[in-house]
């Protein structure tokens, strides 16, 4: 069932500029209340109408729908521990300032790596990529708590060592298949295409970025991999795609409805895969006294700039994509809070910064969830 406010407030914002498309779902006590889906999710070089069941790139939200989840499973099983040292998991991560970065650490970006680095202009090889993630010092004088890929690029390395399979197959077998999921997936296969929201014209934010922290010249031919064609049915993500489109950070592609079923385990009263000990570790401040509340992986609506907006349960966690998705859970409600756009489409740089959006779906969701 569509929200008449949702649904004429995210098309306002497509008239805006902010977005082509947005598909929203909107979930209370494991069960869909609202959906919809407005706008386009290609405007060129065709046109196709943004649909409920478009398969989006979900960017940063791999990290928890995929690699903070299986790590949660692998530490419920006793296979892993939140104080294993990941020095003593991975062999290429040793360098001596490195040594007792842990895995709680990672997850909760406490690690003091760096917020990110062109590892396609560094490593020579997608296998190389965590040596060259050792090589750079850490930096203690950045916050105690730094979002960083870096993290969950480490983590998802980590994650493979213990299953002992590359994380696409890990989170096939794990968790797509177990939940019954077909169209959640990485490096999605060609005839799935037309089905895919597209994305950025090039790699022009990222070669940019490069070209600011000096690591590429303004006037470089070579751009290590990153493109100049239009993103449609691969990841936007380079150092995603450059570890051939599967990485602990980024890579993922899903629908609202199958993105659901996965934030499904992290509630207590829906999960399947985690016990109802674990699922409370994604409501628990890791990092009190910091700049940033953390739980595990996610971050908490207690952080003063968060996108939960104003009427969301302050215990709530959720996470943002670049490519424009979010995700947001109400554990004291039991409501899920989904919003994909692909805001890098059709839309020359600067990209609108859509926090605001957010905020305001979330409101709307509410008071419709409230008055429903």
């Amino acid at each position: 069932m569509k929200s008449e406010k949702i649904t004429k407030y995210l098309a306002e914002r497509i008239a805006a500029n902010d977005f082509p498309s947005a598909v929203y779902l909107v979930a209370e006590e494991g069960l869909q209340v609202f959906s919809g889906a407005v706008g386009s999710a290609v405007v060129d070089p065709e046109h196709i109408p943004a649909a409920t069941g478009t398969i989006y790139d979900m960017a940063s939200l791999t990290k928890v729908l995929v690699t903070g989840l299986l790590t949660s499973i692998l530490i419920e099983s006793g296979e892993l521990s939140l104080d294993d040292r990941v020095a003593d998991l991975i062999p290429d991560f040793g360098s001596p300032d490195k040594q007792e970065i842990t895995v709680v650490e990672l997850l909760t970006h406490t690690s003091r790596l760096p917020a990110w680095l062109p590892l396609y202009l560094l490593a020579s090889d997608p296998a190389d990529v965590v040596f060259e993630i050792d090589r750079i010092p850490l930096d203690q004088k950045q916050n105690a708590v730094t979002y960083s890929d870096l993290n969950f690029i480490v983590l998802g390395k980590i994650v493979e060592r213990v299953i002992g399979s590359s994380l696409d197959v890990a989170a096939k077998e794990i968790i797509f298949r177990p939940l019954g999921l077909s169209k959640t997936f990485f490096d999605p296969p060609a005839s799935m295409k037309t089905r895919i929201a597209a994305s950025e014209n090039g790699n022009a934010y990222e070669r940019q970025t490069c070209i600011d922290l000096g690591f590429l010249q303004p006037d470089a031919t070579d751009m290590g991999g990153l493109r100049t064609r239009l993103i449609w049915g691969e990841v936007h993500d380079g150092n995603s795609y450059f570890m051939n489109g599967v990485s602990g950070h980024a890579g993922l592609f899903s629908t609202a409805s199958e993105t659901f079923e996965i934030a499904k385990q992290f509630l207590p009263v829906t999960s399947t895969l985690l016990s109802d000990e674990s699922c409370k570790l994604f409501r628990t401040n890791f990092t009190k006294g910091m700049n940033e509340p953390r739980s595990l992986a996610f971050q908490l609506a207690s952080m003063p700039e968060s996108t939960a907006g104003t009427r969301m349960s302050p215990g709530s966690f959720g996470h943002l994509g670049f490519t424009g998705t979010s995700l947001w859970i109400d554990p004291v409600r039991d409501r899920v809070f989904i919003l994909l756009t692909n805001r890098t489409h059709a839309h020359d740089l600067p990209f609108v910064n859509i926090n605001s959006v957010r905020r305001q779906f979330h409101d709307l969701a509410i008071s419709a969830l409230d008055q429903n």
